[in-house]
């Protein structure tokens, strides 16, 4: 059995940046065992492999509706947002698929699709706002992030597991590239399953250096860690602005924000927020490898 697949490095305009996930063509799902599955994501060992299913049938030129699998290398998770990007820049741009807009059917529920030119993708996910945390009930956790004096306020979204860390508005750019979380204390820290990934974010000014190379200022800027998944730092993670986009854009009082993700390979997220409690992020992508899986 031989699979078509795919690496694509997400929001991101050109490659080596951004975040890569492996993006794999599923013509008949009942030929692939869930260990068979998971053995793929980890022989890529990319943080997502993804599993594009034509479920109805249509084609990958055709169809606008295919069910949609993430796998980490250790499991199998419920979104994740730049290989959603991947996903569709493999159909809109590599297989030319003649939809206007695509719907995958995951375990998160549909997640729409579509075209944003050049050669970008915009996603429309639900919004997970987190609620204030109590420091004290994850202190052994927060020391080990790399800094505590730093720290503004802490929330969780109880949807997502995903831990809000904001930093003090003093907090540059650079302050918060240079954090060095030790991400296995992190995890043993927190065994519970209450936290599944860390957020660690901060107010965009170009006072504190959070600009683009075309020099407009971002509204905030994050890092994103997930050992829990296996994952000690995503490059960039769009369901992670599902929750600070929703923070933010409380915060600051907008609904169209401009991210950064600032991990060592970094990514750029354009966030609307939508009145029907879900946002839109909008990604650029670059398609750096194809080839075949070839199973025995």
């Amino acid at each position: 059995m031989e699979l078509p697949i795919y690496t694509v490095d997400a929001f991101t305009d050109v490659p080596f940046q951004g975040n890569p996930a492996a993006v794999c063509l599923v013509n008949n799902e009942k030929l692939l065992s869930e260990e068979k599955l998971q053995q793929i994501a980890a022989e890529m060992n990319l943080s997502e492999t993804v599993y594009i299913i034509d479920t109805c049938q249509t084609g990958f030129t055709l169809g606008d509706r295919f069910r949609i699998r993430w796998f980490t290398p250790t499991n199998e998770v419920n979104l994740c947002g730049h290989a959603t990007v991947a996903s569709a820049s493999v159909l809109f741009y590599q297989l030319n698929n003649q939809s206007d807009r695509i719907t995958f059917d995951s375990a998160s529920g549909p997640l729409i699709t579509e075209r944003a030119h050049p050669n970008g993708i915009t996603m429309n996910f639900p919004l997970n706002p987190p609620e204030n945390q109590d420091e004290e009930e994850i202190a052994n956790l927060l020391q080990h992030i790399g800094t505590t004096a730093r720290i503004h306020s802490v929330y969780i979204c109880k949807t997502t597991h995903n831990l809000l860390i904001r930093l003090n508005d003093s907090t540059t750019r650079l302050e918060l590239e240079s954090l060095r979380p030790d991400t296995t204390a992190m995890m043993n820290a927190e065994p519970t399953g209450k936290v599944k990934g860390v957020i660690i974010t901060l107010k965009g000014t170009i006072d504190n250096g959070c600009v683009d190379k075309a020099g407009e200022a971002y509204d905030f800027i994050s890092r994103y860690f997930a050992p829990w998944n296996g994952i000690p730092e995503d490059p960039v993670t769009g369901s992670a602005h599902t929750v600070s986009g929703a923070y933010w854009s409380e915060v600051l009082q907008k609904k169209s924000l401009y991210a950064r993700q600032c991990s060592k390979r970094g990514g750029d997220v354009r966030i609307q927020i939508k009145d029907d409690g879900r946002v839109n992020l909008t990604g650029q992508s670059s398609i750096v490898l194809k080839g075949t899986f070839i199973l025995s």
